[in-house]
């Protein structure tokens, strides 16, 4: 099981200690929420933040564009230094082709589809891609209650995957804790998401810890 703190939930005012911090308690991505104020209402940061990062840390940074017509801004995040772009299958009329312009630029890529998304949506993708991240709030704001419905979406990806032999990790992102991470393990997430709860954790490691339970 892998762990990604999300780094909107880090304090932004000592940031590169946030993330040594959580990369020296066992995470395994940092997941980064890049919004833009239009597919979400909220307003975060762009590759120039986590691109000034970039030199400070061996986390794998697992980018997650909250964002309309997401093609737009595919270069300059690669370029930031992600090593997973992942995109919502809502944000743009051209999935395919998104997908095929990050696998261009040497990038791993992810869809993601919002907790109305029915998983059927992506058919025409999966075998195309290396993650697919389940949204289990619905995406731009943190500390939401995790919707349990969208678990089914975890286990139709799992049979998915097992029935068609494809290769992409799934993810599950929003109101996750030690509870509802077991939750997410059973119905098959490779990958956890998990903000506030870590970082409002003194022991970070035992937060990440206890997520992998």
């Amino acid at each position: 099981m892998k762990i990604a703190p999300s780094m909107l939930s880090a304090n932004f005012a000592t940031l590169a200690d946030e993330i040594k911090n959580i990369e020296a308690a066992g995470a395994d991505y940092l997941h980064i929420d890049v919004m833009d104020g239009m597919f979400v209402p909220n307003i975060s940061f762009g590759p120039m933040v986590f691109g000034a990062l970039r030199p400070m840390t061996s986390l794998i940074f697992d980018c997650h564009l909250m964002v309309q017509d997401p093609e737009r801004y595919i270069e300059a995040t690669a370029l930031a230094g992600a090593d997973i772009i992942t995109v919502h299958y809502e944000a743009t009329k051209h999935i395919h082709r998104v997908i095929q312009q990050i696998k261009a630029l040497g990038k791993k890529a992810g869809v993601v589809i919002n907790p109305g998304t029915p998983v059927a949506a992506l058919n025409a993708v999966l075998s195309e891609v290396d993650l697919v991240l389940i949204m289990t709030v619905n995406p731009g704001f943190g500390g939401q209650v995790f919707i349990e419905s969208t678990l089914k979406k975890v286990s139709k990806l799992k049979d998915l995957r097992t029935e068609h032999g494809y290769h992409y990790e799934i993810e599950v992102d929003g109101g996750v804790n030690a509870e509802t991470a077991r939750q997410c393990i059973e119905a098959g997430a490779d990958v956890l998401v998990s903000g506030s709860y870590i970082f409002n954790q003194t022991d970070r490691k035992a937060a990440i810890d206890s997520l992998r339970i």
